[in-house]
């Protein structure tokens, strides 16, 4: 679907998702995520950039994992230390994955997918084209009632900070993989939050999508 059909639909109020591509587990549990390999940290830096052309095909389970462990995953786990921080370890900031079998919220301690919406919802994290048909679209969401210790005023400021290194860590992920990549911020807040179910403590506040660089089809 092309943007400007996704514009109209979204001013009709009709922008919705699609129907899964196939029944799915309720949980998909993921492979440990690999702590060695890959490009090294500088190299990844130096590789690091917006993609915006992905091939449909699906990422292995081991990619998924990485790129899902990369973003908020446990990297401590006597402490339950994430990969990227939080303001007073409030770990508000929860990683959904949009997938064509559902869409799926990321648990860390269990480093596991549970399904929350038994639709393809794709289309609607944003208004890109590329977005319809790309393996993976995460999108960030910030629980604000995990953040109670924090002034409200600046529960927003602090959730963008915590997503923005979230989405820093997969594009290193994928730099380091030979993945692409790229971040956005413009989606449709009441098509996607109704499409995600999502409830008023919630916040949405970034979307990345992410697959094999459409060289690689």
């Amino acid at each position: 679907m092309n943007t400007l059909t996704k514009l109209a639909l979204g001013l009709m109020g009709q922008l919705k998702p699609q129907p899964a591509a196939a029944d799915a587990a309720q949980t998909v549990p993921l492979p440990a995520a690999q702590r060695r390999g890959g490009r090294p940290l500088f190299e990844a830096l130096m590789q690091r950039q917006s993609q915006r052309e992905f091939s449909p095909g699906p990422l292995s389970p081991q990619q998924l994992a990485d790129v899902l462990w990369a973003a908020a995953g446990i990297n401590r786990p006597d402490l339950g230390g994430r990969t990227a921080p939080s303001a007073l370890n409030a770990q508000e900031v929860e990683v959904y994955a949009a997938m064509a079998t559902g869409l799926y919220r990321y648990d860390p301690p269990s480093h596991a997918l549970v399904r929350v919406v038994a639709a393809d919802v794709r289309r609607v994290t944003g208004y890109q084209d590329f977005v319809d048909t790309a393996p993976l679209d995460l999108v960030y969401v910030a629980d604000h009632a995990r953040m109670k210790l924090v002034p409200a005023a600046q529960r927003e400021a602090f959730a963008f900070a915590a997503a923005g290194a979230m989405a820093q860590n997969v594009y290193l992920c994928c730099a380091s993989q030979g993945l692409a990549a790229v971040i956005r911020a413009w989606f449709d807040h009441r098509a996607l939050g109704e499409a995600m179910g999502l409830g008023a403590d919630h916040q949405l506040l970034l979307a990345q999508t992410v697959g094999l660089p459409a060289a690689q089809t």
